[in-house]
């Protein structure tokens, strides 16, 4: 099937510096069959360096697309200051200039500051991909104004005629981001009380073991109800909307990466759309909301090499999107469970930080401590 498209993944680029020569973030979503990334936030110097590193095929990881910097309205040190047309053409000039096909809108307070970016981005062909924060009214607002999609779901569910029909019309998309669900319990905490993620070995094999275990050894037991009145609701008004015309893309914000994309399609079936359409939401949808549509999405002629191989089929069940064999990007072959190339230029990769220092165990204190356990010190000065 194609690759999956992930149309709002942070992917750790909010640093300085230099990025790490085995980057685990990428390289965990490359794994898992995400092989395109959009983030809608991140350093701006730091995100294109990767991408072109990724371009030219010094890192190993999803074609990368994101937005820069944020135009962020409210205070803070790197707030966007929009009070007339020129201000949001100087910012959109500024980002088209950094190779970025989309900018963010983010908590510009005035309605006018939202309609100034979006009239800069109409003449410089640039997308426009806002966010809510989590409020109705601003996030409807964005609707009838004619932004390229939503980002995070609308906080109200379920929603009527009216809603239905405005949006349904509008030819604005909707990344709903379900594993972080406004109004309800977070879809992430549904898979890590459903599943020992701890114990997923390709998971492991990709993230440090310190954060897989942060998240989920101690994991957040609510009854099913809370999900079913949570993320699920919220998901069963995506479908409405789907059903209306709108137009669904998979995001997975990046809480778990790679694994996440996953997680986000099977949280999309669950509110009822069918296989097909999930995975739709997760390829060609997602390509052509980032703007990328003639170039991945689906398998066709004239199309960049961006596929993944399956052992089962995700029509039959949705989740059989993890079981991965190969993943090609831009035409290199990777063996999915540990990325070494198995295409034309076969290359084992190297080790990961956490490998070369020998330390991504569950529990690094546990042989220090055997001793002591057992009825000695196990502590005294020297001991190894």
């Amino acid at each position: 099937m194609p690759g999956m498209v992930d149309a709002h993944a942070h992917v750790g680029a909010f640093r300085y510096g230099l990025t790490t020569q085995q980057n685990w973030q990428l390289m965990a979503n490359l794994a898992f069959g995400v092989t395109t990334s959009h983030d809608p936030s991140a350093n701006t110097e730091t995100v294109f360096s990767i991408s072109e590193l990724l371009k030219a095929g010094k890192l190993t990881g999803p074609r990368l697309y994101s937005t820069g910097f944020i135009l962020y309205g409210a205070d803070g040190d790197f707030k966007a200051v929009i009070d007339n047309l020129e201000d949001a053409r100087s910012s959109i000039r500024r980002t088209k200039a950094f190779g970025a096909k989309s900018v963010k809108s983010y908590n510009q307070p005035r309605r006018e500051q939202r309609q100034q970016v979006l009239q800069a981005a109409r003449e410089e062909g640039t997308n426009v991909v806002p966010e809510g924060g989590s409020t109705f009214f601003h996030n409807i607002s964005m609707v009838i104004d004619g932004h390229t999609g939503v980002e995070h779901n609308i906080p109200v569910a379920p929603v009527y005629k009216d809603v239905l029909e405005v949006w349904g019309k509008s030819e604005v998309g909707y990344t709903p981001t379900l594993i972080v669900n406004y109004g309800g319990m977070n879809g992430e905490y549904y898979f890590y009380q459903r599943d020992n993620v701890w114990e997923n070995e390709k998971l492991l094999e990709f993230t440090p073991r310190s954060i897989i275990d942060s998240r989920s050894r101690h994991r957040t037991m609510v009854p099913q109800k809370e999900y079913k009145n949570g993320h699920i609701l919220v998901s069963e008004t995506v479908k409405k909307l789907s059903d209306a015309g709108v137009k669904v893309n998979m995001g997975a914000h990046g809480q778990l990466q790679g694994l996440g994309a996953h997680w986000e399609t099977k949280m999309l079936q669950q509110g009822g759309m069918s296989n097909l359409e999930a995975l739709q939401a997760a390829t060609i949808n997602a390509a052509e909301y980032i703007g990328a549509g003639n170039d991945i999405g689906s398998l066709e002629k004239g199309k960049l090499a961006d596929l993944i191989v399956l052992t089962e089929n995700p029509l039959d069940d949705i989740e059989n999107t993890q079981n991965i064999e190969m993943v090609m990007v831009n035409g290199r072959l990777y063996d999915a469970d540990n990325l070494n190339e198995i295409g034309n230029h076969p290359k084992e990769r190297a080790s990961f930080w956490w490998e070369n220092n020998k330390y991504n165990q569950a529990f690094p204190w546990h042989q220090e401590t055997e001793g002591f356990m057992k009825g000695g010190c196990g502590c005294h000065i020297g001991h190894q």
